[in-house]
């Protein structure tokens, strides 16, 4: 389904059982040894103010860990990426809603997921570049083969509700995802 502006409209799956899923943790050192030795793609995806970049927050945090979004203010965590123009992603909240908005690199396959586990407590944003020989790529050195970043969604954000939206440009494609609030 497209949207009115030409927007790609995902679907947010909830359905996801795979075991073991993000369960190799991306450390600093590998992080770094990984980039230093990989290819475009890599440092396309995991570049400074990319959602997907380890530094995105201003220090270290590994993508696969859940990071509480939304009780934290963009223009605070993203200042010194805005200032040097290096930001490309966005989030805030009204009154009826939370909003994540990022330009993704478009490398390899380019097949943005969005999923919220069975809790309804994270949200995932994930893609991969590389095909994995056998197995999920994400069950071991998911970096080589793919991106993530997963955020912990608010108490009262209504999952039934959430739509994710894509569009694709030449050299990037543009994420939007809106989770309502419930009104209790």
């Amino acid at each position: 389904m497209t949207s009115s502006n030409g927007s790609l409209k995902l679907e947010i799956h909830t359905d996801d059982k795979t075991p073991g899923k993000w369960r190799v943790p991306l450390g600093e050192d590998v992080f770094r040894r990984f980039l230093s030795g990989g290819g475009g793609s890599e440092k396309v995806v995991f570049s400074e103010g990319s959602i997907f970049s380890p530094f995105l927050f201003g220090k270290y945090f590994d993508p696969s860990d859940a990071f509480p979004l939304w009780e934290f203010e963009a223009d605070v965590l993203l200042a010194s990426l805005r200032s040097l123009g290096q930001c490309r992603v966005d989030w805030s909240q009204t009154d009826q809603a939370y909003v994540l908005q990022s330009d993704l690199p478009v490398v390899g396959k380019n097949n943005v997921q969005v999923y919220v586990d069975a809790n309804g407590k994270v949200m995932e944003i994930s893609g991969q570049w590389k095909t994995v020989a056998n197995g999920d790529w994400r069950s071991g050195r998911w970096w080589e083969y793919g991106y993530v970043r997963r955020l912990e969604l608010p108490g009262d954000a209504d999952l039934k509700k959430s739509e994710a939206f894509i569009s694709n440009k030449d050299d990037y494609s543009f994420l939007e995802i809106k989770i309502p609030k419930n009104k209790f």
